[in-house]
């Protein structure tokens, strides 16, 4: 190691839990254990850094690892008084150690070092020839797989073979005899497989292991676990080589893995499984069918007494629930694992409350213990984990929870038959905001196309109702009214079952296991709420969604969208009035109308939400989204014109056809919406704006209390624009005060959405009480890219391919779109040092993204309802984290 900074190699009694990032898990928590006393067997660890360039030289070592392994065998030699290949034989395990783990996620190899010579040496000193053998079979065939790359079932089929020849069901089954026979067939099946023999240099077979476990970092199953728990590929995995201690050195002998708690339900309770006379791969395997770990103590009692106690102690030390790997040889106990316990959310929830109420840990490290993420499994219905049963077909996991119900293939049909009790999901190629009301009874939501922050996602969030968007697999009849995935087809009225966790689709009935909202999630989210500094609000626009987010904890609304109250069966008519309007009297009559229906709709969530703060946005969408399709106005006016069909009615459509071709846009997201339309229609914004303040008024005046009334302007890229448009808003406020003679505390702000805007933040900050920052609209702009197309199309390959970390839709892109919400949050604040700056895209949901508007100073999140305690809770973990971080720079 001379001449080199780098150290690549640490002997087992050099380490400590504090070198994670260097020895990986594995080996931190085995030197841990080491200096605390616990038996574990003797070895080195190669560390991250060695695998870390190896990969990036190709596979190529660096310059003295090799000589550095060797010299650390030769020190592990003279610590066991054992030889690798000698009269007295050490044997060894190689086992990888990522720094976050990855379970079963990369390559083991044990019982190296045995050989020709070596298995009889170590036959004839532990007097028993089959243990011997048995572990030179399990080496022939694990090297084999793992390190030549052998199909496994090259050997498994040989084994099924022998078994079956002599008419046993067990591998412990087979003598000495067939062990050695096993030996010779797997030799000739690597041969056959290879065009060679194994290597039996046991020093070659130690760099071609260590060389497996670095390659098994970057297998593609690796890969694929790294990204779907959010784990960075640039770590590295560690290689633990260590003494070999045998489980299946006969009946004294067990191998096994335990918990100190039960993993499914966080109980303080015995939880584990062993097997004498097996290695450790026997039970993750599932080669043998292992026995509750209680039976040990009739077996191996002192064995077992230890085991136990060494598990509380491990929990104590850690302050965690521990999963734990032992073996017991000739009845001595050896740990060869410990780590923090993967477990269910309701256990996750239950542990750290449970520990807290011990004395084990604080409040604020019990939060540590709980991913954000498993808050959101408590809270929708899942689908029972023991069904068994196949998928249909797959896409993206848009909206949490689980759904059963009878197809249905529009929304008309859905709100029949789910207002009369039916359960149904609506299937769909996409949804609008027309299929609002038979999304909102459905159980959930199917579409062909779409993404995960589609309309169909979006809304089903915000209701917490299930939803698979993008499942390009499905095939939709209209006319048959049929749906076919690969060879079954499902008319209306057929089962199918959503996972909105997963993405899958299961062509039946499942049965649901209903949401796990108790005290443990209760007590948890409370703690979260006495460290963050962020508010959380909710995304509503019902004053059911707003009393249900109301419920579940939010501070607020943060965001109300309008445009889905005018697409109620009641308002359409008269909103269609108001677009056809030739004059601005008609316009202003058809306004008129629906004024009374917008007032009820705010006067609803008002009520829900008194006493707390309401952002009500102004009319945000092009009006011909409130028109029918172009193509369908068409097809009408030819069907009538064909058919000598009604003159009214003909006439009525051609001129509805008529405004639809005249509103049409190429690219109307980048069309005339939001202010844009509102400064060619500035009575648009004003009715609006009368209907919130009588609400808010009325709902004083009938409660005593009414909500924070906050109007917010959409789309704005021009400090003029919303300029001209506050003092539209300003007026009729006014005008609606002095006429109730009241006064009413109302503030006017807009939505940061475009880079524009967030560029001269300062500018606009001049004529803006608050930001709020729609990070999914300032997503498309920023980036230049149309969601739902991105989404289905070629954002999964830069994803897989590594173009990008995540999809910048369900995490903020930190560099680029977050830099956006920097410029504009500074900018802004530059103007008006207590400027209120939220955030209303479905970011203020994720955890991620949460943890970035912490770092910036926001003043609030708002998502939708049912994320509002993660929001809560990651809100938590962002002020930790950023402690955490405050902390090892003052100590750096």
């Amino acid at each position: 190691m001379a001449g080199r900074e780098e150290t690549y190699l640490y002997d087992m009694s050099e380490g400590s839990a504090q070198m994670r990032s260097l020895l990986g898990g594995k080996g931190a928590n085995l030197a841990e254990m080491k200096r605390l006393g616990i038996p574990v067997p003797d070895g080195f660890t190669v560390s991250t850094a060695a695998c870390i360039a190896t990969t990036k030289a190709g596979g190529e070592w660096p310059a003295g690892l090799w000589d550095d392994v060797l010299a650390s065998l030769a020190r592990l030699e003279d610590r066991t008084g054992r030889t690798l290949g000698g009269a007295q034989p050490l044997l060894l395990s190689v086992r990888s150690g990522a720094v976050v783990s990855m379970p079963g996620m990369m390559d083991t190899i044990l019982n190296l070092g045995i050989g020709d010579e070596t298995v009889e040496a170590l036959g004839a000193e532990s007097d028993n020839p089959r243990f011997a053998w048995d572990s030179y079979r399990r080496f022939v065939q694990m090297y084999g797989e793992v390190v030549e790359g052998v199909a496994p079932h090259a050997y498994e089929d040989e084994l099924t073979a022998l078994k079956a020849r002599r008419g046993v069901e067990q591998d412990t089954d087979l003598s000495t005899e067939d062990l050695q026979e096993l030996v010779s067939t797997f030799k000739d099946v690597s041969r056959r497989e290879l065009g060679r023999d194994l290597p039996t240099d046991p020093r070659e077979q130690l760099r071609g292991a260590i060389s497996a476990v670095f390659d098994s970092w970057d297998t593609p199953r690796a890969r694929v676990y790294r990204r779907a728990n959010g784990i960075p590929d640039d770590l590295g995995t560690a290689v633990n080589v260590m003494q070999m201690v045998f489980g299946n050195r006969g009946e004294t002998s067990a191998t096994g893995v335990c918990f100190t708690r039960n993993p499914s339900t966080g109980a303080k309770e015995l939880y584990g499984e062993f097997l004498l006379n097996a290695q450790g791969e026997d039970v993750v395997a599932g080669i043998r069918t292992p026995k509750p770990l209680g039976e040990m103590e009739q077996v191996l009692p002192e064995a077992y007494s230890q085991l136990v106690q060494t598990m509380h102690d491990l929990e104590a030390h850690y302050k965690d629930m521990q999963d734990i790997e032992f073996t017991v040889e000739d009845g001595t106990l050896y740990l060869l694992q410990t780590r923090s316990g993967k477990r269910t959310a309701a256990a996750a929830l239950r542990v750290a409350r449970d520990m807290v109420a011990e004395g084990v840990l604080t409040q604020e490290e019990a939060l540590e213990r709980v991913e954000p993420g498993q808050l959101d499994q408590l809270l929708h219905p899942a689908i029972d984990p023991d069904h068994g049963r196949t998928p249909v077909t797959k896409g993206l996991p848009a909206s949490p929870g689980a759904a059963v119900g009878e197809v249905v293939f529009d929304a008309d049909t859905a709100a029949s038959r789910g207002g009369a009790g039916d359960p149904v999901v609506l299937v769909r190629y996409e949804t609008t905001p027309d299929d609002i009301h038979g999304v909102i009874v459905a159980q959930g939501v199917l579409t062909a196309h779409g993404g995960m922050t589609s309309h169909a996602a979006v809304v089903a969030r915000g209701m917490g109702k299930p939803c698979v968007a993008g499942a390009n697999g499905i095939r939709i009849n209209t006319s048959d009214r049929t749906l076919t995935i690969g060879d079954r087809t499902f008319a209306e009225g057929d089962l199918i079952t959503l996972d909105g966790s997963t993405g899958e689709v299961y062509g039946e009935a499942l049965e649901l296991v209903p949401p796990q909202i108790n005290e443990d999630f209760e007590a948890i989210v409370t703690w979260a709420d006495e460290v963050r500094r962020l508010g959380v609000r909710a995304n509503a626009d019902t004053g059911e969604d707003a009393a249900k987010a109301r419920e579940l904890g939010a501070e607020g609304i943060g965001l109300c969208r309008t445009e889905h109250m005018f697409m109620a069966a009641d308002r359409l008519p008269a909103v269609r009035r108001m677009i056809l309007a030739e004059t601005e009297e008609d316009r202003a009559a058809a306004l008129e109308t629906i004024l009374p229906m917008q007032q009820e709709d705010f006067e609803a969530i008002f009520t829900a939400m008194k006493g707390l703060p309401v952002t009500v946005r102004l009319l945000d969408p092009p009006l011909h989204e409130f028109l029918p399709d172009l193509v369908e106005q068409s097809l009408l006016v030819q069907r009538l014109e064909l058919t000598d069909g009604d003159a009214d009615e003909l006439s009525t459509a051609k001129t509805l056809l008529g405004q639809v071709k005249r509103l049409h846009e190429q690219n109307p997201m980048l069309g005339t919406r939001g202010c844009r339309l509102a400064m060619l229609y500035p009575e648009i914004p004003e009715m609006q704006t009368r209907a919130i303040i009588r609400a808010a008024l009325a709902v004083r005046e009938r409660e005593g209390e009414t909500a924070g009334v906050e109007i917010m302007i959409p789309l704005v890229a021009y400090a003029s624009e919303l300029k001209a448009q506050r003092a539209v808003v300003e007026q009729a406020v006014a005008e609606e005060l002095e006429s109730a003679g009241a006064e009413l505390d109302v503030t006017v702000g807009t939505m940061i959405e475009l880079p524009r805007a967030a560029v001269v933040a300062d500018q606009i900050a001049e004529h803006a009480d608050f930001f709020s920052f729609g990070t999914n609209d300032l997503t498309q702009t920023g980036i230049g890219i149309s969601r739902d197309d991105a989404e289905g199309g070629f954002l999964s390959a830069y994803i897989a391919d590594e173009v990008i970390p995540h999809n910048p839709f369900e995490s903020i892109d930190r560099d680029g779109v977050g830099g956006l919400v920097r410029l504009g949050a500074e900018g802004g604040r530059r103007t008006k040092a207590d400027l209120k700056l939220g955030v209303c895209g479905e970011h203020g949901g994720d955890p991620a993204s949460i943890a970035l508007f912490e770092e910036l100073g926001l003043s609030y999140v708002s998502c939708s309802p049912y994320r509002v305690p993660i929001a809560r809770f990651a809100a938590a973990r962002a002020v930790l984290s950023q402690r955490e971080g405050a902390e090892i720079r003052t100590d750096g």
